[in-house]
């Protein structure tokens, strides 16, 4: 029990209320279910908690700078137009980096912040989880894979974000984007139509 509880608070840390708090080799969260809380620190050194953003909705990505599925969405603008509209309508957008130290994608938070600049990201904040705990607790298998939370905390979409799981750049304009359609929907009140999809990208270079 006390093993399980210190696995609860690395992940948590003192998130309470409205998200679930569980350890990470437990099954991966469920679409419907309460969100996992965690917190992790960004590339300025500050802990953010998803617990600060009850009652929002909250988009969660997960970012890989060195995959090629990942750069289709960036190098075309395609991923910080999907961000700045989210914001734009009270979004919160959390970039995660689960990659291990020494493995693809892992960034000084140096490097990260230049990343953020020279590539104009609108995402809310760029989050460090090197030791893979909050990666595995929601279950993230690839670079991008996005994750919709809803501000009852409930998680409405995981999945792809779109439907042309490619690298090319020339399929995005006839892709159907499920965040931004995910999230038009959210703020209609209707209930989400595609709450899942196969994600694609790269793995996810966890530490084990």
């Amino acid at each position: 029990m006390l093993k399980q509880a210190m696995i609860i608070t690395a992940i948590a840390g003192a998130t309470l209320g409205s998200y679930a708090l569980v350890a990470p080799s437990q099954a991966a969260v469920q679409t419907g279910a309460e969100a996992r809380g965690f917190m992790l620190t960004n590339a300025d050194g500050e802990r953010v908690s998803l617990r600060d953003y009850r009652g929002k909705t909250v988009v969660l990505e997960w970012h890989n700078p060195g995959c090629p599925f990942v750069q289709k969405h960036y190098k075309s603008g395609n991923m910080q137009k999907t961000q700045a509209a989210a914001k734009a309508e009270g979004v919160v957008w959390l970039t995660i980096n689960s990659g291990a130290a020494g493995k693809q994608g892992d960034l000084t938070a140096a490097e990260a912040k230049a990343m953020l600049k020279a590539q104009g990201f609108n995402s809310s904040h760029y989050l460090f989880d090197r030791e893979g705990r909050v990666g595995k607790a929601y279950g993230a298998k690839t670079t991008p894979h996005m994750y919709i939370i809803d501000a009852a905390g409930k998680l409405v979409y995981q999945g792809g974000i779109d439907d042309k799981p490619t690298a090319n750049q020339a399929d995005i304009p006839g892709a159907r984007n499920h965040v931004t359609e995910a999230l038009k929907e959210i703020k209609a009140g209707k209930a989400v139509s595609v709450a899942s999809s196969r994600p694609y990208g790269c793995s996810v270079k966890y530490a084990s």
